[in-house]
């Protein structure tokens, strides 16, 4: 259960060797959280996240391992997380995603289909079973990182952000089946972020470091705001952008 001052102890990480999740369950370590199940596909990358946690705070850490490119295996990889934390679980973070490799992926239907699995269905597939457990549970928290990349697709990178768009417009119809189960869940939107993800890309104004949108989603985990936008100024420039006719946003976008 969540301590008195509302802060997870229980958390599960699907994609628990993401940079962002690993620079969030630190600090979640830091504020009290004591045992983490960290899921994801790479057992070393798993293992360093794993002792991170502990290095933060953690007193127990499990790891389990997935395969993202498997959708129909999602649902037992979820149960395994819940099943070693052997405790009620105060908060799931969704953060499964591959960037890939746009102009080489798009002509390609082996990777372009890769790209959806990996982005799209195997975190709906997994939402679905976490949304049915926690629900049973009473009580529990969800968060998904989605991607400002699903506010309007752009051409340099359609198969990322278009699957993120699903998943972020899914998300918001998911919250709101939520309402008066005791289960929330809340989005988080970040812009270009410093990440092993996007090494090699050029950066873009407001790039961030993963410890500074963990500190946004600390913030927003506190305020419980469905979206949480990192930095939040990105709500007010994506507010614009989305509505720039198409001509002029091929221009922006495509830089």
């Amino acid at each position: 259960m969540e301590n008195a001052f509302g802060q997870p102890q229980n958390v599960v990480v699907l994609g628990g060797s993401s940079d962002i999740a690993r620079a969030l369950v630190k600090k979640l370590c830091a504020a009290r959280t004591h045992t983490v199940v960290l899921a994801g596909r790479n057992q070393d990358l798993l293992d360093q996240a794993a002792a991170e946690a502990r290095d933060y705070g953690a007193t127990t850490t499990h790891t389990v391992l997935f395969e993202a490119t498997e959708p129909l295996d999602a649902a037992r990889a979820v149960a395994v997380c819940f099943e070693v934390m052997g405790e009620p679980v105060d908060l799931v973070i969704e953060a499964v995603g591959l960037l890939g490799k746009q102009l080489e992926y798009e002509d390609d239907p082996t990777m372009a289909a890769t790209m959806a699995v990996v982005n799209y269905a195997w975190p709906v597939a997994a939402l679905a079973e976490v949304r049915r457990r926690l629900v049973a549970q009473g009580h529990g928290r969800i968060l998904v990182l989605s991607s400002v990349a699903a506010i309007r697709v752009r051409r340099i990178s359609y198969l990322y952000s278009g699957a993120k768009a699903g998943l972020d417009r899914l998300c918001d119809g998911l919250a709101d089946s939520l309402e008066g189960t005791g289960v929330t869940l809340q989005i988080v939107r970040p812009g270009f972020v410093r990440s092993k993800m996007t090494t090699g890309e050029p950066e873009i104004p407001f790039t961030t470091g993963v410890n500074e949108v963990a500190e946004n989603i600390l913030r927003g985990l506190a305020s419980g705001q469905r979206v949480i936008w990192s930095p939040p100024i990105l709500r007010y420039v994506f507010f614009a952008l989305r509505h720039l006719p198409a001509p002029l946003w091929r221009k922006v976008a495509n830089r």
